[in-house]
């Protein structure tokens, strides 16, 4: 056998163990809101097209490093992905496509929007590109609040993008709300449900605020000049959110996240099921064969690194015990819970009854989880307190 037909047969069998999805992450916005946290830069004077290259450069090193197998999930984050002008998305679509070519015939392709950013041509160009699935994010149907968590869309932005995308032809698509947020009120929060459901849209992810640090929040959290609903209101708010969403014909399919039957997010179960990703892009963590890794966050910083390689600030293996830890913690957020015969395939067959058991049992004596068919899940009452079930496996094998 020649030495190229060799390198072939390893790169097939290299394929065929490969991750099924892949994250992109384009870090521009046209401003930075008040809560962000991730690694996003505002538009202004960026070198855009000459860092639309680097990714290219750093798939094409991507794939000569781990050849793609069938993309199953591509989810483009941000960021504001539909910053990008037509001609710049047109580039970008075709990277995607030339280094990762081989495409389920179900493929779920995933894009983050910001409301008033998608015209019926850039909807075009994304729609001829392969996406097939929009995430806008609203947060809130309510201008004053949206003002004072530093958002530049308004309502009528929201209802002018979803009309466009299905004149052009969107069926998929979903918004992201937010509860808990600054003088945000139950009412508020009703109103924007009332909005939402109104739009008939299949997907909707509807989540707490966090105050992170690096934000303009975080500042004002420290001056107690941050006016964040009670804690009892931000539960009256979660519990509406459900009782709303299920009334509504929505599956709670995760803590945070609500679907028409079979419009569940597949690329986000990806990272619940604690299954390998490619993450592509300045700043995107990505999860390969137990090795993690992490990118170089500047844009300047990251174009120059692409040039000559893999553009990592950092890389690391994670451990059996770390990995078993992770898919327990991640698993359980989904309504289905984690699965028996997952956890064995992922690790040699073992069984977390053995690995944690006293954890469970004690989540069970406290009514936070419930045996299901296929392992375990959260209880009702464990939604409500899904930090403190997430919690109890954190270093429950690490730190023994």
């Amino acid at each position: 056998m020649t030495a190229s037909a060799e390198s072939s047969i390893q790169q097939q069998v290299q394929a065929s163990h490969s991750p099924r999805a892949v994250y992109i992450h384009i870090p521009f916005c046209t401003n930075k809101c008040f809560y962000c946290d991730f690694n996003s830069y505002v538009l202004k004077d960026q070198p855009v097209m000459e860092h639309l290259q680097a990714m290219d450069r750093e798939m094409a090193y991507t794939v000569q490093q781990q050849p793609a197998g069938t993309i199953d999930t591509i989810f483009v984050g941000g960021g504001t992905p539909t910053v990008l002008n037509p001609v710049e998305m047109e580039f970008f679509l075709k990277s995607v496509r030339t280094h990762f070519p081989h495409w389920n015939d179900n493929i779920e392709f995933s894009m983050e929007a910001n409301p008033g950013t998608t015209d019926e041509e850039k909807l075009r160009v994304m729609m001829a590109g392969g996406v097939n699935r929009i995430s806008f994010g609203v947060q809130s149907f309510n201008n004053t609040l949206l003002k004072d968590i530093g958002r530049i869309h308004h309502t009528d932005d929201v209802y002018r993008s979803i009309e466009a995308a299905r004149r052009v032809g969107y069926e998929n698509m979903s918004i992201d709300l937010m509860f808990g947020l600054p003088n945000q009120t139950l009412e508020m929060m009703s109103h924007s449900l009332d909005r939402a459901l109104e739009l008939d849209l299949p997907h909707l992810s509807i989540y707490s605020l966090k105050v992170e640090e690096n934000t303009l929040f975080h500042t004002m959290f420290r001056r107690n000049e941050l006016p964040l609903p009670s804690e009892e209101a931000e539960l009256a708010m979660y519990l509406l959110i459900m009782e709303r969403m299920k009334a509504a014909g929505y599956v709670q399919y995760e803590i945070s996240n609500f679907a028409k039957p079979g419009y569940e997010s597949r690329h986000n179960q990806t990272y619940w099921r604690n299954e390998d990703y490619y993450g592509i892009g300045a700043g995107a963590h990505g999860y390969v064969q137990g090795q993690r890794h992490i990118n170089i966050k500047g844009v300047n910083s990251y174009n120059e690194a692409c040039k000559s390689g893999l553009p990592r600030l950092d890389s690391f293996e994670v451990d059996e015990q770390e990995a078993m830890e992770d898919f327990m913690m991640v698993g359980l957020r989904m309504h289905e819970g984690v699965n028996r015969s997952r956890f064995q395939t992922q690790f040699g067959g073992r069984d977390f009854d053995d690995i944690f058991g006293a954890q469970l049992k004690k989540l069970l004596a406290s009514e936070l989880i419930e045996v299901t068919e296929i392992g375990y899940r959260l209880t009702d009452r464990g939604v409500l307190f899904g930090n403190d079930v997430f919690g109890t496996f954190v270093g429950a094998l690490t730190e023994e």
